[in-house]
């Protein structure tokens, strides 16, 4: 049996069948689930794509966060179900309290589409649990709005409680403290702005990406206890 992962389609999503190929190439099953969606089915994980949820309205992820399927997201969450937010889905989780801080506009406010090279500084959390400290990950980025801020209290909370989980190599959109990825308090919600669906194949991106989503995999199996 492999674990189970359900990928939130939002209106205006554009990553999730990137990421339901890239979950199956490495030995998992996934499925889509609709945003208007009051259960999550039968899963052991859940992953909320990239793309431009509502259309990016407001802001990034202000309006998905009301959608139906978040209530069960959250609570999934809160009984330390592991829950990934790639990008936008990184936007969505901040939006709904799920992770701290808040994505704004890149500086220099130009939309960025391109590889980048992260350095994993915690192996715990859902995401990083295959890596290995100081690891450097070549992986795409596709933003406009990718650069992660917090207040100065959170920033050394994150520090502190070893939960800043990817850093860039050559900051791309002046992220607080390089920072790429971060995770919850429990380590099982984690939010990335990089993409590591597409880089799961050597000839598209590489396959750096496949170290974190095999991390996802194994927290995914080891809470059903595959």
């Amino acid at each position: 049996m492999s674990p189970r992962v359900g990928v939130v389609l939002f209106p205006g999503s554009n990553c999730e069948q990137d990421v339901v190929e890239a979950i199956e190439s490495l030995g998992g099953e996934a499925g889509v689930i609709w945003h208007g969606a009051t259960e999550l089915g039968d899963v052991d994980a859940i992953v909320l794509p990239g793309g431009f949820a509502y259309g990016d309205y407001l802001r990034p992820g202000a309006i998905a966060r009301f959608s139906p399927v978040m209530g069960p997201v959250a609570d999934f969450a809160r009984a330390g179900g592991p829950v990934i937010g790639i990008c936008n889905g990184f936007q969505v989780l901040t939006e709904a309290g799920l992770l701290p801080g808040a994505l704004q506009k890149n500086a220099g406010l130009k939309f960025l589409c391109r590889s980048v090279t992260v350095r994993v500084e915690s192996t715990r959390s859902a995401l990083t649990n295959q890596a290995e400290v100081g690891q450097k990950l070549t992986i795409p980025i596709n933003h406009f709005e990718g650069n992660y801020t917090c207040d100065e209290r959170t920033i050394a909370e994150l520090r502190d409680d070893d939960r800043i989980l990817f850093t860039y190599v050559d900051n791309p959109n002046g992220s607080t403290s390089s920072i790429a990825g971060i995770c919850n308090a429990a380590r099982n919600v984690v939010g990335l702005m990089p993409h590591p669906e597409r880089a799961c194949h050597p000839l598209l991106g590489g396959t750096d990406g496949a170290i974190v989503l095999r991390s996802l995999l194994a927290a995914a199996g080891a809470r059903s206890g595959i």
